[in-house]
Parts: structure tokens; C-alpha cells; sequence
């Protein structure tokens, strides 16, 4: 047990957890210019919206004001879906995505990017204000 107890690693400190952050942002918009690749299946970006959505989307399949299993299946389904989705986009594809993703942004692509989140948001509470509307009148 001594042995066990010694062999396991102090915490990550904050400085390889913003590395890890870092990488992960720019994991993901490799991922988001490989959805948009031509040469990327069908499949694969259907699997990457419905990853997207169901992150963005306020229903869990297991509610979150449930302890441990509230958060365990986002930390779960989530990363999972991502590895399929990344299994399925052919690797030279996500190999030149990478690439592009090491490119800084511009102001354009982020006001853009900014812009589709508020709008989903902006959606979401209507369709929520308009559903709530229909049960109380």
C-alpha cells in the first residue's frame, strides 16, 4: 500500500492545467475546420454537431443537481463522442486543420463565433418563453 501511495503524482500545477487548456482550445477548432472540410464525412460531422449540441444544451441525461452522476456524464459522453468523431475525420485532414488551428485568430472570426453562441442562447430562451407562454395562458 506504501508503494501504491508513493507512486501517485502531486496535482497537475495551474501552469499544466492552462497548457492542457490551451491545447484543448485548439483541439477543438481544429475539430470545427475539420466540419467544415469537404473531405471530412458526413458521419463524422453529424457526430460533432450532436456533441456540440448536447453540450450547449441545458437537458443532461442525467440532471446535474445530482451528485457526482450529475457532472459524470458530461464527463463521459462528451470526451467519448469527441474521440469518435476524431477517429472518423481522416487524418490528413485533421493534420492540416491542426496546422490552420495554430494560426491566430482575428477579430472577424471571433465576433462571428461570438455572435452564433449568442444566438443560439437568444433561441433557446425564446423557444423556453414561448413554450412557458403556451401553459400559462
Amino acid at each position: 500500500m506504501l508503494q501504491y501511495l508513493l507512486t501517485l503524482q502531486a496535482p497537475a500545477s495551474m501552469s499544466t492545467l492552462k497548457e492542457k487548456a490551451r491545447k484543448l482550445k485548439g483541439e477543438l477548432y481544429a475539430v470545427y475546420l475539420a466540419c467544415r472540410d469537404r473531405r471530412t464525412p458526413w458521419y463524422a460531422k453529424a457526430i460533432i454537431l450532436l456533441i456540440v449540441v448536447y453540450a450547449a444544451s441545458p437537458i443532461d441525461l442525467i440532471p446535474d443537481f445530482i451528485p457526482v452522476l450529475g457532472y459524470l456524464d458530461d464527463l463521459i459522453i462528451i470526451p467519448a463522442g469527441i474521440y469518435l468523431a476524431l477517429k472518423m475525420i481522416p487524418v490528413e485532414v485533421m493534420e492540416e486543420c491542426r496546422g490552420k488551428a495554430g494560426e491566430p485568430l482575428g477579430a472577424k472570426t471571433r465576433w462571428a463565433g461570438a455572435g452564433i453562441i449568442i444566438a443560439l442562447w437568444l433561441l433557446a430562451l425564446y423557444l423556453v418563453i414561448r413554450f412557458t407562454w403556451r401553459i400559462v395562458t
